[in-house]
């Protein structure tokens, strides 16, 4: 009964703060609550906590077979949703400049369902962390990689419940397709025989970086030209994606344009090590967005 009541409680002051949800996403799975969502990442930031004190003085593992499934099967989900959203976006006739909530009827019950797997495909990337964890790869586990992942889950919970179709179809079509090449570059650096052929790291990282900008000028372009779409998430959208493109260019610059010194080239020894599919001296990134601090 005392859970209940917190529930009520929550729930209620979420409605207070963001006025009526959609109708039209009542009842589907997580969304009605935000106690689920609440816990599952509580949940997550304590398997971290507890994670590292487990293995502190246990063998990482090796986990070669899980990381090649887990890689394919979030390949496949994130080539599942890119295909799904230009297939109901198109039916719907969706406005590349600005769409709102309501014009595109059952083609916004579509993008609405896909939307609601790109939530879910949230929690299921927690599992990036977690693997970080087992393997012993703490340099990775920074506080950009948690909070991204952390949020993002929170986020798309808010964007589920207010805004479930329009104008929120283009980040996810684009993160969806950034997925598919980058969890496939994950899943294919795990195999040592392949890591020969994947020289298109670089340009990886800079479709990353398009990604971002395409996402936040179609943002714009909706508060430019307005079409009914609720003004405050648009520019809440644009600042958070803001945030990731300072980050982005930050890496990118100490990534490819500054040369190490000679110290850290004397120190930094010649490894082949992987790091859910990137090499050591390269890069973590997942869901798109990036890790701004290299591997030590």
């Amino acid at each position: 009964e005392h859970l209940k009541a917190f529930d009520r409680e929550v729930n209620a002051f979420v409605d207070y703060m963001f006025g009526p949800r959609d109708a039209r996403v009542r009842g589907w799975f997580l969304l009605d609550s935000y106690l689920p969502t609440f816990f599952l990442t509580g949940a997550y930031l304590l398997c971290i906590w507890l994670g590292k004190k487990f293995m502190k003085e246990r063998p990482p593992f090796s986990l070669r077979a899980h990381l090649i499934v887990y890689n394919l099967g979030i390949t496949l989900l994130s080539l599942y949703m890119l295909i799904e959203l230009i297939l109901a976006t198109w039916e719907g006739g969706y406005n590349l400049q600005c769409q709102n909530l309501h014009s595109a009827g059952e083609a916004d019950i579509r993008v609405a369902e896909v939307l609601w797997w790109y939530y879910f495909s949230k929690v299921i990337e927690f599992m990036d962390t977690i693997f970080f964890v087992l393997r012993k790869k703490s340099s990775q586990i920074t506080f950009l990689h948690v909070y991204h992942h952390a949020t993002m889950f929170n986020i798309w919970w808010c964007v589920l419940n207010w805004i479930p179709c329009g104008q929120s179809f283009f980040g996810p079509t684009l993160n969806s397709f950034i997925h598919v090449l980058m969890y496939s570059y994950y899943g294919l650096s795990v195999i040592p025989s392949m890591r020969k052929y994947l020289w298109w790291k670089k340009y990886l990282t800079q479709a990353q970086l398009i990604q971002f900008l395409l996402t936040i000028v179609h943002t714009l372009s909706a508060a430019v030209k307005p079409c009914g779409f609720p003004f405050g998430c648009l520019m809440f959208q644009s600042s958070y994606m803001a945030t990731l493109v300072i980050l982005f260019i930050n890496f990118y610059i100490k990534t490819y344009w500054k040369a190490p010194s000679r110290t850290a080239i004397k120190e930094t020894p010649v490894t082949t090590e992987v790091k859910n599919g990137f090499h050591k001296d390269y890069f973590a990134a997942a869901n798109g967005f990036l890790n701004n601090k290299k591997a030590q």
